[in-house]
């Protein structure tokens, strides 16, 4: 086994010994393979892999089944005091325990070390969302030139429908259907599912795809495009909710996934149905969008405290 200096420098692309090292590799394609995971998420894997494989050179673990519990407890441990929080610490564990799992199922190893393990609960901050009349501001933007119109189209279908970033520059012409008021997205997982369409935001669309073709290439199917005609970057995309969040005075800076929150937390305080905002979320765990009910309870505090009489908030 290498020193922890020279592991600091070489464990990405070296963990632990070759055949460990292989057995990695096939892991990360298992998982682009069977799960479609996207490749941000596979160099996330691979990132927390290469940590848990600078630990065990550090020590001197050479093959993934000399592993025991008391090793990976130490892992967590010694992540924690290097300042990690419980999110990061979970999803280390998370990428160890589905690697050894991976290789129990092959049957190299008998048994999975990282299996009893739990990592240290992470505190789950609440999402920044706009409030109802910050939501209309932002989809005032002013103009008529093709980026206005376009842009336009691009807010009040991610705050109609709560699309994802990666789902609204993935859309394809084929997949939106304004006539029927869906349109068909890919989210995570590569797991289809059918939105609907509010009012505004078809008319937006429609006055976008009328303008469109004087900006798109020919032969580029993606409903929105940038300025050189061909289907525009999630990085473009927040570069302009940035520009008009300034420019419409909006008091905080605007993000995709913060209208994607708002479209959950308005459209959950309006109809209190849980289950239906988990699917047009396209939440695989109720879980995830149980997050949203604390948002609805601290707008019902707030109206509380300035409307009952008997509240204990001092003005």
């Amino acid at each position: 086994m290498s020193s922890p200096a020279s592991c600091a420098r070489t464990c990405a692309s070296r963990p632990v010994d070759a055949e460990a090292r292989a057995q990695v590799e096939d892991y990360l394609r298992a998982l682009a393979g069977e799960r479609r995971l996207s490749p941000h998420t596979l160099r996330g894997y691979r990132r927390d892999l290469a940590a848990c494989a600078a630990f065990c050179d550090e020590q001197g673990v050479a093959r993934w089944e000399q592993l025991t519990e008391h090793h990976v407890r130490s892992l967590l441990a010694a992540g924690h005091r290097r300042g990690l929080g419980g999110r990061s610490l979970q999803r280390r564990l998370a990428a160890l325990r589905g690697l050894l799992d991976h290789l129990v199922r092959q049957g190299r190893l008998p048994a999975n070390a990282a299996r009893g393990v739990r990592a240290p609960r992470a505190r789950r901050p609440l999402p920044r969302t706009l409030d109802v009349d910050q939501a209309a501001a932002l989809m005032e933007v002013p103009g008529d030139g093709p980026l206005a119109v376009r842009d336009r189209a691009m807010l009040e279908l991610m705050y109609s429908s709560g699309l994802r970033l990666a789902e609204l520059v993935g859309l394809d012409l084929a997949r939106l259907d304004l006539e029927e008021g869906m349109v068909e997205v890919t989210g995570k997982g590569a797991k289809d599912r059918r939105l609907p369409v509010g009012r505004k935001a078809r008319e937006a669309l429609a006055s976008w795809l009328a303008v469109r073709a004087g900006l798109a290439a020919a032969d580029e199917p993606a409903v929105f495009v940038g300025r050189h005609g061909r289907r525009l970057s999630a990085r473009g995309v927040q570069a302009r909710l940035r520009y008009w969040s300034r420019r419409l005075g909006l008091e905080v800076p605007v993000h995709p996934h913060m209208l994607r929150h708002s479209f959950a937390s308005h459209l959950l305080e309006s109809s209190g149905d849980l289950r239906a905002v988990q699917e047009l979320l396209g939440h695989a765990d109720i879980g995830t969008t149980q997050i949203y009910t604390h948002l609805d309870f601290q707008h019902l505090a707030r109206v509380y405290d300035q409307a009952h009489p008997r509240a204990r908030r001092r003005r």
